[in-house]
């Protein structure tokens, strides 16, 4: 018989999380929505004080050292809470996710720590003005001089980098006849000289993502994740791990339950909205491609706990949640 995927230590977890997210984000999480404020730094630290931000790594490096399931109920328990509390631990996970992979030894005993304290927090510098879709057609350069790279270029729509400590960034260190080569994988200091961030206000008017512009910036030869040519799959190994967790199951988990709440309060004729059997057919039908796409997601997760790693189905979950919010979000405007 299979070991299920979610095991009694999964839900005991699953309890202890959500008693954490009731006690310290429930009470303060509509004031946060009302202000579109960004979520306390005492409350992030005492997500680090939980083990929220190492439930994946190894406990040499003072991780919790449990899966990926474990952490898909981390994600679900505090977004019930807090739908924007995802964007807090994502990046320093990512980055985490890439350490244990192919960091140096030396690379994880000096950054792991303040990504499990939430002391250092990360970005992400892939896309360009010209280089989005395209990502291998990035053009931000770093030349080596001695023992630094010396890195010129520009990265966009760059998720809250104006808190950011650190950028991990792909590069070009070589150019090729075939473009996916010559990319490497640096970390740069965000407080080094010649960085600049610029932000992009969205159309909602709030502040998230932004420009970095790098002029001349001085990088150690040792910020190299890997080997000089090896960005190209490193990034795509980062953004597999990245998009197991992108189809957004528990924020709309949570948006359907909303849904079917504000629906139940809906009066149409002698009933509410609920009870008209064609809209309530849609939010069936939606909530059906939910719990599908929530197992394979599950699936996805235990074969990567299983020393496996993800493959083509990301991009699936990727693709099936984007689809699943356009599809939330009609039936909102229909109600």
């Amino acid at each position: 018989m299979s070991m299920p995927l979610v095991t009694e230590e999964h839900e005991e977890f699953r309890r202890a999380v959500r008693r954490f997210t009731e006690e310290e984000i429930v009470p303060i999480a509509s004031e946060l929505d009302a202000k579109q404020a960004e979520i306390p730094m005492e409350i992030i630290q005492k997500m680090a004080e939980q083990g929220y931000f190492g439930v994946l790594f190894q406990e040499e490096y003072g991780g919790l050292g449990l899966d990926n399931i474990t952490m898909a109920i981390v994600a679900e328990e505090l977004s019930k809470g807090w739908l924007s509390v995802g964007s807090v631990m994502t990046r320093g996970i990512i980055m985490g996710t890439l350490l244990e992979a192919h960091g140096t030894e030396e690379q994880k005993k000096k950054y792991l720590p303040g990504i499990l304290n939430s002391d250092v927090w990360w970005c992400q510098g892939y896309s360009e003005p010209g280089s989005g879709s395209d990502l291998a057609s990035l053009q931000t350069k770093a030349e080596l001089q001695g023992n630094s790279y010396i890195v010129n270029g520009t990265k966009t729509w760059t998720t809250l980098a104006q808190h950011a400590d650190w950028i991990f960034c792909l590069v070009r260190t070589e150019t090729t006849g075939i473009k996916q080569e010559g990319i490497s994988f640096l970390l740069i200091d965000m407080k080094s000289k010649g960085v600049e961030v610029k932000p992009i206000i969205t159309i909602d008017g709030s502040h998230e993502v932004n420009i970095v512009y790098f002029d001349d910036v001085k990088v150690p030869r040792n910020n190299l994740i890997g080997d000089e040519g090896q960005g190209w799959n490193i990034a795509k190994f980062l953004l597999r791990h990245e998009r197991t967790g992108i189809a957004g199951i528990a924020a709309l988990k949570r948006e359907l339950k909303r849904l079917k709440e504000i629906s139940a309060n809906v009066i149409v004729g002698e009933g509410s909205l609920l009870d008209d059997s064609k809209f309530r057919d849609k939010l069936e039908a939606a909530e059906i491609e939910l719990t599908a796409t929530e197992f394979t997601e599950l699936r996805t997760l235990s074969q990567i706990s299983s020393g496996g790693a993800p493959g083509p189905e990301s991009s699936i979950l990727k693709i099936k949640g984007t689809e699943l919010q356009q599809n939330i979000s009609e039936l909102f405007i229909e109600m």
